[in-house]
């Protein structure tokens, strides 16, 4: 299982009170620093006793048609939206734990990226009971419990596993509750009606808010959507996919329109290609890049192959845009992701604390992405996709 842990708006008064989010305020009662609802009883929809949720989100004027509500954060400059259509409110850029939590970065560097991401607005943190074996969980939730943020091995998505599985993450991560459960890859063993409907029970039982799908195809979105409305059931918000410069089909084409038609947003990952689109590569594998971690070594015949070499070049072509628009290379490609139609947030995946700075830097370039620039950068590529007759 794959979780998302977000900070909510009215519970950012842990930090200074400039740095809590423009736009609708929490009303009367208010809550404390940490996710909303641990230690207050149910979230919305959940069941047993306790008080109901305590605050509420004064809604704004609806927006243009299409487009993602925005807000700044007024001490860190972070935008926070909307995830997809709900009104769960995450910042536009999220930091995941696959690689480097209890990995390949000490338990002290993975604080330190955690604070940095904190301080600066990130409220979306995604981590899965895959990455390392589970310590990637361990990791965060002792650091999320140290730092009072407050923020099974079966496979699959039948009943049996969704549940016990969240609740395995749930013990680890030593929380009450997720934000988001996302259905990590489809499962042609496991109905969608019971798929759905298990999703259903988890945010019925407040073990988690909603519920999204990650590398789901656009078919088996629409079918869980379908299937939701048919029993009245709990449909996913959101759906997570690889996207980056060489990686573009599904999230520019496929989404945008199941974002119109259902309200399903987008968290995307990978917005580096895993280090490629950094020009660290040039040619050669750096001693320090991820390529060289043990059962990674697909990712270096990637990027030694053939294609990896074109793409590299197509990198080291983008140069000089960054150079004109004062900016690195992976912050413009980030930049370049975030500008897409219906995305919510871009995961970051991160070795160091300074690195994450310089990827955070990205929203300084998205104001600078003019329509010129971005049909520039689709000339360097020649690889924009294009509706299918």
């Amino acid at each position: 299982m794959q979780v998302s842990i977000a900070c909510t708006e009215q519970n950012l008064r842990s930090r200074s009170s400039e740095d809590r989010l423009c736009g609708p305020r929490p009303g009367p009662g208010g809550g404390n620093g940490g996710l909303v609802g641990v230690g207050h009883g149910n979230p919305p929809g959940g069941g047993g006793s306790g008080p109901k949720a305590r605050a509420a989100v004064v809604p704004r004027p609806p927006g243009p048609a299409g487009a993602l509500r925005e807000s700044t954060g007024r001490g860190t400059g972070m935008k926070y939206r909307n995830l997809g259509k709900s009104g769960l409110r995450v910042s536009c850029l999220g930091l995941g734990t696959w690689v480097t939590f209890g990995s390949q970065i000490s338990d002290e560097t993975a604080e330190d990226v955690l604070t940095v991401a904190y301080e600066h607005g990130v409220n979306l943190f995604d981590t899965a009971e895959v990455y390392a074996a589970g310590k990637a969980e361990r990791t965060l939730g002792n650091i999320l419990k140290s730092k009072g943020w407050r923020a099974e091995t079966e496979r699959g998505l039948s009943r049996k596993h969704i549940i016990e599985g969240l609740r395995g993450s749930l013990e680890r991560l030593q929380l009450g509750y997720v934000d988001i459960v996302f259905a990590n890859r489809s499962d042609p063993n496991s109905p969608m009606e019971e798929i759905v409907r298990a999703m259903t029970y988890v945010i019925n039982q407040g073990l988690a808010l909603y519920w999204g799908t990650s590398r789901w195809g656009a078919a088996e979105i629409m079918e869980a959507y379908s299937m939701a409305r048919q029993f009245n059931l709990i449909p996913p918000v959101c759906e997570q996919a690889e996207h980056h410069l060489f990686q573009r089909e599904k999230v520019e084409m496929q989404l945008p329109e199941l974002y119109h038609k259902i309200g399903v947003g987008s968290v995307t990952w990978s917005p580096l290609a895993c280090g490629l689109i950094t020009s660290k590569y040039d040619g050669r594998v750096p001693d320090t890049c991820r390529v060289t971690i043990k059962g990674y070594q697909w990712h270096k015949d990637k990027v030694q192959s053939e294609d990896g070499k074109k793409q590299q070049a197509k990198v080291m072509d983008l140069l000089p845009i960054a150079h004109q628009l004062g900016c690195t290379v992976a912050q413009l490609a980030i930049a370049w992701c975030l500008r897409s139609e219906g995305v919510s947030s871009v995961l970051l995946g991160v070795s160091s604390a300074e690195q994450l700075v310089e990827h955070l830097g990205a929203l300084q370039v998205l104001n600078q992405l003019t329509p010129q620039t971005v049909m520039e950068i689709d000339g360097l590529l020649g690889n924009k996709p294009h509706p299918k007759k």
